[in-house]
């Protein structure tokens, strides 16, 4: 990725329109990015925690031969496709869109 600064034209000494858009999207990315993380990182920090201090509960069949545990252990796995589809569908309808529309508008003003 090309950083802002190196989009600026010689002579300018404030940003561009073009370089305040990059930064937004990139803000935008990041705050993205945190927001899945910790909710990836909350799931499995849950789900260690659970297994490391109630022991018993996580032990505890939800059926013969299901407990707690090993449902909740799926579901940190199911979590991660989720969080990781959540992730693609954003990137590509909105970030890859609006990076490739300030990347155009730069091949235009050479």
């Amino acid at each position: 990725m090309v950083h802002p600064s190196a989009m600026r034209e010689p002579g300018r000494s404030g940003p561009s329109e073009r370089e305040k858009d990059l930064a937004l999207l990139a803000r935008r990315r990041w705050r993205v990015a945190v927001a899945l993380t910790g909710a990836m990182m909350a799931t499995y920090f849950g789900f260690v925690l659970l297994v490391a201090y109630a022991k018993p509960a996580a032990g505890a069949l939800v059926a013969p031969g299901l407990s707690w545990g090993i449902l909740l252990g799926v579901l940190v796995i199911v979590v991660a496709w989720v969080v990781t589809g959540i992730y693609v569908v954003w990137a590509n309808s909105r970030y890859d869109t609006k990076l490739e529309q300030l990347r155009a508008a730069a091949r235009e003003e050479r």
